[in-house]
């Protein structure tokens, strides 16, 4: 690796520092922050120079990360974000003032990273090594500081307990929902799993959670507030005003960012909120790219998330067509998503993200028939994700709806041009 590590004579490139990161998956994901700590020390504790609200939970982090920088920044404070998958650069995840950095940016902050990753590694015990994901968020926090936002909203990775991103001293942290998922990693049910991802909570801080939580992880919740002395707040399931971003499951995850903003300020101004609701855009959630036909992203990645698609589309399709291109991960309930969406659909194409865990889409074509009875005419088989979404969209016809979704790296596929190098399966 070492030929990967920053040069003292001359700037790295944005291919420079997607290529370290991406040398980084194959020491794969190991739990605990002793490393991440030491990191943050090497770089100065950047983390310290801004205030923070840590966004956990199954789905719509992204999107109330978004909703929460938007009105933070609409009341006069300087955010930052970090979010996480990106769709096609790493440079995405992080966000200043509304706006991915440039990449010239987060090239320099990934040379320190690297800098600060080479000095962790070699005092590291065994074959212990920075992650891919503890670079990024070392990198992020890093440039965060150096822009001198005034607050950050965090979104976590895959937990909470031990995720790289709570080295945070957060000042309020937000729970948007909790379904099965990862259950290898943050156990077999939703208390497990609820555990692991409200542990970010604070002594005396405030958690915000999303209307309709399941209640085994409102109780969990309840129970973590209570042993470390903070607030438990439950979010209105509606916002009061209109929102840019389409479908209920973002009004409700619009409201729960007008809450927690309005922990973190302590008032808000209902113009400014109102402004910011109309003007956010999050990218690859329920996304309108094309006309003729109606052609709509969706990375919704898990039945939780496929299900909240499926309530989003009911009224959207307004009796037209629907033609899904479908692609999913082989950790993810294929069966679960499947029943959620196929009653909706009248063909589906299905497809493989460039993903070493996709699953197959021959597997898929079967679990198809399971579900529904119908055969091929039904369910065709396209591998390429390209040419999957182009038959989607001719099958639809130009007055119906053309949907992608299942998987992330589905839509991260279709937003490359067709050849080009996959980016991170983290």
């Amino acid at each position: 690796m070492a030929d990967l590590l920053p040069s003292p004579d001359r700037d790295w490139t944005v291919a420079d520092a997607e290529r370290w990161l991406l040398s980084l998956e194959v020491f794969g994901m190991k739990f605990g922050l002793e490393r991440m700590r030491r990191l943050m020390t090497v770089l100065g504790s950047p983390q310290e120079r801004f205030r923070s609200i840590h966004v956990v939970g199954s789905n719509g982090k992204s999107s109330t990360v978004r909703m929460i920088a938007a009105i933070l920044e609409r009341h006069g404070v300087a955010t930052g974000a970090y979010l996480s998958p990106h769709l096609v650069s790493f440079a995405e995840r992080v966000q200043v003032r509304g706006h991915d950095i440039a990449e010239a940016d987060f090239a320099a902050a990934a040379a320190r990273a690297a800098r600060a990753t080479a000095t962790v590694d070699r005092s590291s015990p065994g074959d212990e090594r920075v992650t891919q994901f503890e670079a990024l968020t070392a990198a992020a926090y890093d440039e965060l500081a150096r822009q001198g936002v005034q607050a950050a909203v965090i979104e976590a990775g895959l937990g909470g307990r031990y995720d790289a991103t709570n080295v945070i001293p957060s000042e309020v942290q937000v729970l948007t929902n909790i379904g099965l998922e990862h259950t290898r990693w943050l156990g077999p049910t939703i208390a497990d799993i609820a555990a692991e991802k409200v542990d970010v909570v604070r002594p005396h801080g405030t958690l915000v959670v999303g209307a309709g939580l399941h209640p085994d992880a409102l109780a969990v919740a309840a129970q973590v507030c209570e042993e470390r002395g903070a607030r438990l707040i439950v979010a209105p399931a509606d916002p009061g005003v209109e929102v840019l971003a389409r479908g209920p499951f973002q009004r409700r995850n619009f409201a729960l960012a007008a809450a927690a903003a309005h922990v973190f300020l302590g008032a808000l101004d209902a113009r400014r909120v109102a402004a910011a609701a109309a003007a956010t855009v999050v990218p690859g959630r329920f996304e309108v790219v094309a006309e003729n036909p109606v052609t709509v992203f969706d990375g919704a990645h898990n039945a939780d998330g496929m299900r909240a698609l499926a309530e989003a589309l009911e009224s959207f399709l307004d009796g037209r067509r629907l033609v899904a291109c479908l692609a999913v991960l082989e950790d993810k309930d294929a069966a679960q998503m499947l029943s959620a969406l196929l009653p909706l659909c009248d063909e589906v194409v299905l497809t493989a993200a460039g993903n070493p865990r996709a699953l197959s889409p021959a597997t898929l074509q079967s679990l198809t028939r399971q579900i529904t009875g119908r055969g091929e005419g039904f369910a065709s088989v396209v591998p390429s994700p390209h040419a999957a979404l182009a038959a989607a969209r001719r099958a639809a016809g130009p007055d119906g709806v053309a949907l992608a979704t299942g998987s992330l790296y589905l839509i991260a596929d279709l937003l490359r041009p067709e050849g080009a190098a996959r980016g991170s399966t983290l």
